[in-house]
Order: structure tokens, then sequence, then C-alpha cells
């Protein structure tokens, strides 16, 4: 008989250490969607800074408290008979197998350029957007934010014209537009611009 996936063993231990502390740690127990926010935003910065670091140890550790986050929060819906961890499995793994025909289905292999047109024109037909920022949340970073509507306009066949020469609002706009254009992530090369003054 083949050995159990470490993975799954692993994931389902985490499932009941979470229903455990939630029955029997007052702090968790009381702890809902909305106060859980903050901590999802601090993990998920701080793994990005892990990333962004290159420490593999660094990187493992804040992965771990990151899906602890969404382990909290998936526990927390079960618990209110919303949805289950195995719901939250199933709907992402339904997801990637739809927007992934290169793989799952019969479309034809490409660049990644291609495959990444592939999953947005999925994705855009699934969304069913009637504005260019539907979906987009308002508490992302200014920069991130005007990526995302500079890509979504350029698909839509609408570029900005951003004014290079015009106010820092229009300066800040025509630089993401030139990161875009250059493949670049705005948000990134600034952190990495800052992190090289500070030596």
């Amino acid at each position: 008989m083949a050995d159990a996936d470490p993975t799954v063993a692993g994931l389902a231990e985490l499932t009941e250490v979470m229903r455990q502390l939630r029955r029997e740690c007052p702090w968790k127990r009381e702890q809902t969607h909305a106060s859980l926010v903050r901590y999802l935003l601090e993990e998920t910065h701080e793994t990005v800074e892990a990333i962004e670091t290159g420490d593999p140890d660094h990187l493992r550790e804040e992965l771990g408290d990151l899906l602890l986050q969404v382990w909290f929060h998936a526990v927390v819906a079960e618990e209110q008979g919303d949805f289950t961890m195995a719901d939250v499995a199933a709907g992402i793994v339904a997801k990637l197998r739809r927007r992934n025909p290169h793989v799952f289905g019969d479309a034809p292999q490409g660049d990644a350029h291609t495959i990444n047109e592939v999953w947005e024109s999925i994705k855009a037909q699934e969304k069913q957007r009637d504005s260019v920022t539907d979906g987009l949340p308002g508490s992302l970073p200014a920069l991130l934010y005007a990526d995302k509507v500079v890509d979504r306009l350029a698909r839509e066949g609408a570029p900005v014209d951003a004014d290079p020469g015009g106010d820092l609002g229009e300066r800040l706009l025509a630089l993401v537009v030139e990161a875009r254009a250059a493949g670049a992530d705005p948000e990134q090369a600034l952190r990495h611009a800052v992190r090289r003054r500070l030596g």
C-alpha cells in the first residue's frame, strides 16, 4: 500500500488543531472574520518581504503564518455553517481546471503571455463586470490599484495616455503605464529602490 501523502495528513492535522483552538482558547474563540482582517494583512505583507529577501527559511515560516490565517477563517466559517475548508479547496481546484484549458482541456499550449491572456479572458467571462473597477478592492495600494486599472483598460482597447509632465498624480500614473510596458511591477520596483537607498 502506498504511503499516505504527508501534505494531506499535515493539512488535516492543521484543521483539527484549529478546531481545537477555537473550542479551548478564549482569545481564538472570540475572533471573527472582521477581527482577523488585520492579521491577514500583516501576514500577507510579511510573506511578500520574505519572498523579496530571498530567505527560504523565512519564506517557509511566513507561508505557514499566512496559511494559518486562511485556515482560521475557514474554521470560523465552518462553525457558522457557511462553508468548510473542503469547500474552499474544491472551489479553487474547479477554478484552476476551468482557467487552464491548455492543461486540463483540449486547448493548445502557448507561451506564458498567451496562457495568461486565456486566463484573463475566462476570468472576465465568469465575472461579468459592469465597470473596469468591479472586483478591485479600494484598499489596494495605490500603485497596484493603478496597475490593475491600466491593465483592464488596455484589455478593453482603451489604453491610458497619462501625462508624464502633468501634476504628481499624472506623473505617477505615467510611471505605472511605463512599468506595464516594460513588464515590471511598479510596487515591487519602488520597494526595491527604497531598500537600495537604505543599504
